[in-house]
């Protein structure tokens, strides 16, 4: 009888990954990453087009950044998460500035409680204001959100929420995606 009921709730759960639409691939997310990085999104030569007014560092173009490996995080002075983040932020910066391009986007803020936030900090991260519009394709539905993006504009990873950004993982993770 017991046997009957495991073979049975078996089957349900095989029934289930292989009929409920999203259901494999998010548990193929989940256990096998790397099938997650094979069809991740790529970032298109017009999602790169934004002009971005520097903060503190001149003004530039997102394109200017194609080909290369890109920390991009959009953010918000008025954010409790994002202001969480960024001490962890600021250390991955200064251990791996060398490494990868960091574009922090300020979203929804004015330029002088950018600034008086970073000076208060004393943090020294990029940090950009978008002067034209961001592709839905990257455009963040919650903040703070952040993207690794790898020198082919490949999505490795995207975090919908606030982090610790200064871990061993994240580093090692940014070592490999420069190689």
């Amino acid at each position: 009888m017991k046997k009957n009921i495991i073979y049975l709730a078996l089957i349900a759960i095989i029934g289930v990954i292989v009929f409920v639409p999203g259901v494999k691939e998010k548990l193929q997310d989940t256990f096998f990453p790397i099938a997650t990085i094979e069809n991740a999104v790529h970032i298109s030569e017009e999602d790169y087009d934004i002009d971005l007014q520097g903060i503190n560092v001149p003004d530039t173009n997102l394109r200017n950044f194609k080909n290369k490996a890109v920390f991009l995080n959009f953010w918000g002075t008025w954010c409790p998460p994002c202001r969480k983040e960024w001490p962890s932020i600021q250390k991955l910066y200064d251990t791996r500035k060398d490494h990868v391009e960091f574009v922090l986007i300020a979203m929804n803020d004015q330029e002088d409680a950018i600034r008086n936030f970073l000076k208060e900090n004393n943090y020294n991260v990029p940090v950009y204001i978008a002067q034209s519009p961001i592709s839905e394709k990257i455009l963040p539905k919650v903040f703070p959100t952040t993207y690794l993006l790898d020198k082919s504009g490949r999505i490795i990873i995207k975090e919908d929420a606030s982090r610790d950004w200064n871990t061993e993982s994240v580093h090692l993770f940014i070592d490999n995606i420069i190689k």
